[in-house]
């Protein structure tokens, strides 16, 4: 006789709450990163992946569409807020304001641009392969 399955269970808000410091964290730690080494390091958006993947894994997210989704968009947020961090981070620098000033007043339009012009093929195949890996891993 097999043991009755575990009953489902909804993602509580500590579920959420790791996931969106998980991604703030890794965010920060890739901003860090290449304000260090001068570079877009794209290539961290594969672990940004595997870091998302881990805690919805450990947040006890059900296996399945809605953690496939919840990985996927958390990698795509650590993406798009690394991204903007380091180019406000650089402009601000230049303009002598400090980074969260300069990310507040940074315009979409502006960042899109710079961010074009920041990321090259190679991080851009980085970036997709982050998000296929976050597919991968989260479901």
């Amino acid at each position: 006789m097999t043991p009755p399955a575990p009953p489902a269970r909804r993602a509580s808000w500590f579920s959420w709450l790791l996931l969106l410091l998980g991604a703030c964290g890794f965010a920060a730690v890739w901003v860090l990163l290449s304000l260090y080494t001068g570079r877009q390091n794209g290539w961290m958006a594969v672990l940004g992946a595997l870091d998302i993947a881990l805690m919805l894994r450990l947040g006890g997210w059900r296996p399945g569409f809605g953690r496939l989704l919840a990985g996927v968009l958390g990698t795509a947020a650590i993406v798009i807020a690394a991204n903007w961090f380091i180019t406000a981070t650089q402009l601000g620098a230049m303009l002598g304001l400090p980074p969260w000033e300069s990310a507040v007043r940074l315009g979409i339009h502006h960042a899109w641009i710079l961010v074009q012009l920041a990321n090259g093929v190679a991080d851009l195949v980085w970036i997709t392969a982050g998000l296929v890996a976050a597919a991968l891993l989260s479901r």
